[in-house]
């Protein structure tokens, strides 16, 4: 039994000439390839946007590569991609839809809506513009105030003339 070296580089006391550390060889792992170095197995996922296709492996072994992306970057769109560029909107269309909406508060505007919505739809059709479901919406909401306009004045003739009416009847 020898002691333990001592600390630093002092010799041993004893005179014995000091054993040599063990020395450890790192554990083999066994999916190196021989020359010791990682590789990527390019079969595991040649396309990142193809479903898995090894087929016997651990899924939920570690990959090399850092395993699969949660959300891949799509490439950016070449040309002739996406939505074709909407059509110009009618301006007729669009001052139809105004007058129409403000005649809610001015009661005169709606008719003027509902009649430039009219002739605006006729022009989308002949230049095939866009709007039309603007110039539609213009019509029903003017034509539908224009008549809640009219009931309300035929409602304001008729209870001015039953006051005159019923003042008269009860005069002396």
């Amino acid at each position: 039994m020898t002691n333990p070296p001592p600390p630093g580089n002092w010799p041993d006391p004893t005179g014995s000439p000091p054993e040599p550390a063990p020395q450890s060889t790192p554990p083999v792992d066994p999916t190196l390839p021989a020359s010791g170095q990682p590789f990527i197995d390019q079969s595991v996922n040649a396309d990142p946007y193809a479903p898995n296709q090894a087929i016997g492996k651990d899924p939920y072994a570690p990959m090399p590569y850092g395993g699969p992306q949660p959300y891949p970057t799509p490439y950016p769109a070449g040309p002739g991609y996406g939505y074709p560029p909407a059509p110009r909107t009618n301006g007729m269309a669009l001052a139809a839809m105004i007058l129409s909406l403000v005649g809610v508060m001015t009661c005169i505007t709606a008719p003027v809506g509902a009649i430039l919505g009219h002739v605006s739809l006729s022009q989308i059709r002949q230049t095939g513009e866009g709007g039309e479901s603007m110039a539609k919406a213009a019509i029903i909401v003017g034509w539908i105030l224009t008549g809640l306009v009219i009931l309300g004045v035929i409602a304001y003739i008729a209870i001015i003339a039953f006051a005159v009416i019923s003042t008269t009847s009860t005069a002396p």
